[in-house]
This record gives C-alpha cells, sequence and structure tokens, in this order.
C-alpha cells in the first residue's frame, strides 16, 4: 500500500503528523490566534442572526474539517473496495488520540471529539468516493471491455 503511492504516503504521514501536533500538543489558549477567535465570536454573539455561532460549534465544525483529509487519506490509500477500513482507521485514530489525551496534563478528553472527528473521517471517506467514482467506472469498462470475448465476423455465403 505504501510503496505503491510513495507521494501519497509521505503527505498522508505529513498531514497525521499536524493533526498529532494540533491534537496531542500543548494548547495555546494565551495565543494571539485564540485571541482573535474571541473577537469574531464576541462579534457574532452581539447579532440576533449569528448568535448561534459559540465557540463549543466553531470547534466541533474545525474538528470535523481536520479529519475530512485523514479520511480522503486513507481511502486514496487503500482503494475503494477497502473503503470501510478507511472509515474504521479513521475512527480509531480519533480513539487513539482521546485516549492520549487522558495522560496529558494540557488535554482533556471529549466524546465530542469522538463524533467529530469520525464524522469527519466518514465525510472524507464519502466525498473521496465521489471523486473518485468517474475514473473507478472508467477503469471498470476498460477492464469488461479488454476481457470481453470477441465473435468471429458473420460470413454471407449467398
Amino acid at each position: 500500500m505504501f510503496l505503491r503511492h510513495p507521494f501519497l504516503s509521505v503527505a498522508t504521514l505529513a498531514y497525521l503528523g499536524v493533526v498529532m501536533w494540533v491534537t496531542l500538543g500543548p494548547q495555546p489558549l494565551n495565543s494571539s490566534n485564540s485571541n482573535l477567535l474571541w473577537r469574531f465570536l464576541g462579534f457574532f454573539s452581539r447579532h440576533d442572526a449569528t448568535d448561534w455561532i459559540t465557540y463549543s460549534r466553531v470547534e466541533f465544525a474545525g474538528n470535523i474539517l481536520m479529519f475530512m483529509p485523514v479520511g480522503l487519506f486513507f481511502l486514496l490509500l487503500l482503494g475503494r473496495r477497502q473503503w470501510w477500513l478507511a472509515v474504521l482507521f479513521g475512527v480509531a485514530l480519533t480513539l487513539a488520540i482521546e485516549g492520549t489525551q487522558t495522560f496529558l496534563p494540557s488535554r482533556v478528553p471529549d466524546v465530542r471529539d469522538l463524533v467529530a472527528n469520525s464524522t469527519g473521517g466518514l465525510l472524507g471517506v464519502l466525498g473521496g468516493l465521489v471523486l473518485t467514482y468517474g475514473k473507478a467506472r472508467r477503469i471498470k469498462q476498460d477492464a469488461a471491455r479488454s476481457t470481453a470475448p470477441t465473435r468471429p465476423m458473420p460470413t454471407y455465403n449467398g
């Protein structure tokens, strides 16, 4: 699997490294990025049309978005036929992350993260299946044409 797709394997490992750093590294609560997020959330909370945008919902959506590429990468590495295994790997990864967070002083495991991450992985797999459908269909049709028996041309004896 990894030897057949060296570039994709390196890209997947690099992305998984970023996911590990984001989910298991120290949580920078006082960074300028966090301050900017709180400003946006404060702005949204002052308006009736956007007061539903809360930190909890932004974090949940962010976790979904972060795990969509994970599902896509696993699908591309494993192939369309093993889409279910790509989903399973995404769920296993998030279980491993949340389990590891139990032992980290600056992190707190959360069932909502399990749901969001798993949902993101599943959506990534589904998106990958949609994106690769056309090519998979063409490959299947080409294979059917190349293995179809050829019939001799009828002869006219009249």
